[in-house]
């Protein structure tokens, strides 16, 4: 579970290293699709294919992000104040993957649809999972991995303006990870930069 996990971050990494997401996507992205026209055409930006590509990774990190709370969701084990909570944050990467599959349409691209309810069972493990505690667990290492991900994605922006398109997202993220490490009473690391 770790592994994979880890795996499709390192790729959306990876995707971000050989190809920079255009001006177009990252202002669409950032819910700003007339800063993207406008930006597109005064610079001239077509979309590019790794530009896609890119999104779609991210689109799929969200979508096994969207399935994950539901799968807690719908497993009895979450308390209340923390189901509310997972359902709170579901409702974060909804508005995620609507933004990420906007821009891959405008891109010309097709957004990579959600895997079946039976592969996400298999690659997140959800046969491992005893109680609550688990679904945290499994919750933080996604949000972590997330943040660290978009993170990864800013220097690959040719605009510095919009590296604050893919912070907005990584610091929902962190943000998650934050609130599930207290609810799972873990102190904060002492450590500077527990991200990226």
């Amino acid at each position: 579970m770790h592994e994979e996990l880890q795996s499709s971050r390192r790729g959306l990494l990876g995707l971000a290293g050989t190809a920079a997401l255009s001006v177009a996507a990252i202002g669409i992205l950032g819910d700003v699709p007339a800063l993207a026209q406008t930006r597109s055409r005064k610079i001239g930006v077509a979309a590019h294919q790794g530009d896609i590509d890119i999104l779609n990774v991210a689109l799929g990190l969200e979508w096994e992000a969207i399935e994950a709370y539901q799968i807690g969701a719908e497993s009895n084990l979450l308390q209340k104040p923390v189901l509310d909570l997972a359902l709170t944050f579901q409702g974060h990467h909804k508005g995620h993957a609507d933004a990420l599959a906007g821009a891959v349409k405008q891109l010309g691209g097709q957004p990579v649809a959600p895997k079946s309810r039976a592969d996400y069972m298999t690659s997140l493990n959800i046969a491992a999972i005893k109680d609550q505690a688990d679904i945290l667990r499994l919750a933080q290492l996604h949000e972590r991995g997330a943040a660290n991900a978009y993170i990864g994605v800013i220097p690959s922006l040719g605009d510095s303006a919009l590296h604050q398109v893919c912070a907005k997202i990584a610091a929902d993220e962190a943000a998650h990870w934050s609130i599930i490490s207290q609810a799972l009473s873990q102190a904060m690391p002492k450590a500077a930069f527990m991200f990226g």
